[in-house]
């Protein structure tokens, strides 16, 4: 919803239903006695056990050896495997686990020492859905695999871990497993020790995730409001004054196997003759940690005559208290198909906000830029830590922002479509523009890539999980 640094113009704040107060990054679990004196063992069978394969099958069992009851959350293990080429990538996915595939977690790393058996590895890791394990209990079964990205046969019989003689569960050294982020299970290849604090892949903490495959009805499906979506109806900025922000504009369908939600906008030339539609999460919680839409974006209205100065957007904001805040927040991705804010044709803009004077107008922000199209569908990744903004566009590196304009406070998720202004279209024929979400991603306090991203998506939808939300209020 954010102005461009070459624009000029007034601002109206978003109506944001919860205003909440900041909270500290929750750190790395805290390795507990109860942790130290912990002590696991891992089963391991294949379910795939030819030398090549399409996908590779490692199935597990998880037991607590130990005295003490073992957090699942704190829990990692590794899979370690030879790729098939330097280039190669993998996707991870669940088939069955008797905890919920939705509470398992699988992503890929690269071995700082690379052997002739092994130079990646897949991890797997829990949510704090999957519960705990009392001594002597296991998960039970875990059916796991993972597969080329471009779905080419892979070879196995050269991986580390693999064996493909076992068809039934037994204990496995050739994984190894981590509790609280000390090894207490197997051996990895030689000189890769997954506690090594030099492995520039090991996972941070936190991990409480948002994930929403947008499996609704209607605007007024209650679901959406359990689930902690707001659909506007409010008036206000941004954009053209007098314009209505419509809830039932925001309609829900199939496509492409998958529900996807749609926020139509459209005009006859007046603002009286304008709507706007938005979708926002009532609670501000979220701040640090990886957040991800796939998103479709319109070049052209669904009807009537094309050249509206339309916003199209995925980005997460707080409120401004005052002018020049400096707690202030705000992270946008902006398709503007027909231009505005000084821009003549189509444009992608990435900004981090450190604040704004709403009047006389004044931002302190940063951005990046792509100007060419960018209709269809698109996969938006923006990353948060104590560093950097970093933003992804399709997997690929779109721009990284300085660490000034880094969050104080936590922020709500938004989707929107609206017009700047009506001086790029004045005729008063009827128009509409769509822009359509497939599904929305928040992980709390770790940076994913944008494959980890991918890997954790098809696994929710491959355990047929529409809806999760971990992530505590601050």
């Amino acid at each position: 919803m954010s102005t461009r640094p070459t624009g000029r113009r007034t601002r109206a704040a978003l109506a944001l239903t919860a205003l909440l107060g900041g909270a500290a990054l929750t750190g790395l679990p805290a390795t507990t006695a109860a942790a130290a004196d912990g002590a696991l063992a891992v089963q391991y069978r294949t379910g795939s056990g030819g030398a090549t394969a399409d996908q590779s099958e490692p199935w597990f069992k998880v037991r607590n050896t130990g005295s003490t009851t073992v957090q699942l959350s704190q829990v990692k293990i590794r899979y370690y495997f030879k790729a098939d080429s330097p280039d190669a990538s993998y996707r991870f996915a669940c088939s069955w686990a008797v905890r919920g595939c939705s509470a398992v977690t699988g992503t890929f790393g690269t071995l700082a020492h690379p052997t002739a058996t092994a130079d990646r590895y897949l991890e797997i890791g829990f949510t704090s859905s999957a519960g705990s394990l009392a001594p002597g209990a296991d998960t039970g079964d875990m059916q796991l695999r993972f597969h080329r990205a471009d779905w080419q046969t892979l070879r196995q019989s050269d991986d580390y871990s693999f064996d493909g003689a076992r068809t039934s569960y037994a204990d496995w050294d050739r994984v190894t497993a981590q509790l609280a982020g000390a090894t207490v299970w197997g051996a990895a290849p030689k000189g890769n020790d997954p506690t090594d604090p030099t492995d520039p892949t090991d996972p941070p903490g936190g991990g409480q995730t948002l994930f929403d495959d947008f499996d609704y009805t209607s605007h007024t499906d209650p679901a959406i409001s359990a689930h902690g979506w707001s659909v506007r109806s409010n008036s206000g900025g941004p954009g053209v004054p007098g314009a209505t922000w419509d809830p039932s504009k925001v309609t829900f369908s199939a496509s492409g196997g998958n529900s996807v939600m749609n926020l139509e906008t459209s005009t006859a030339g007046t603002g009286a003759s304008t709507t706007h539609t938005e979708v926002l999460t009532r609670s501000m919680k979220f701040r640090n940690g990886t957040y991800a839409a796939r998103v479709r974006f319109s070049d052209a209205p669904k009807y009537g005559p094309d050249g509206d100065r339309v916003v199209q957007t995925f980005f997460t904001i707080n409120d401004l208290k005052a002018p020049m805040a400096d707690d202030y927040a705000e992270y946008d991705f902006e398709y503007l198909p027909n231009g505005g804010w000084g821009e003549p044709s189509n444009i992608l803009y990435t900004t981090s906000w450190e604040t704004y004077n709403p009047d006389p107008w004044q931002a302190v922000n940063q951005h990046s830029e792509s100007r060419r199209s960018f209709a269809g569908w698109h996969d938006l990744v923006v990353t948060i830590d104590n560093s950097a903004i970093t933003y992804y566009v399709d997997g690929q590196h779109f721009g990284t922002h300085d660490a000034a304009y880094l969050p104080e406070r936590p922020m709500s998720i938004n989707f929107n479509q609206w017009l700047i202004d009506l001086d790029g279209q004045t005729s008063t024929t009827p128009r509409a523009y769509d822009q359509q979400v497939d599904y929305v991603l928040h992980v709390k306090d770790q940076v994913l890539t944008p494959a980890q991203v991918t890997t954790k998506i098809n696994a929710y939808r491959g355990a047929g999980t529409s809806f999760v939300d971990e992530v505590p209020a601050p």
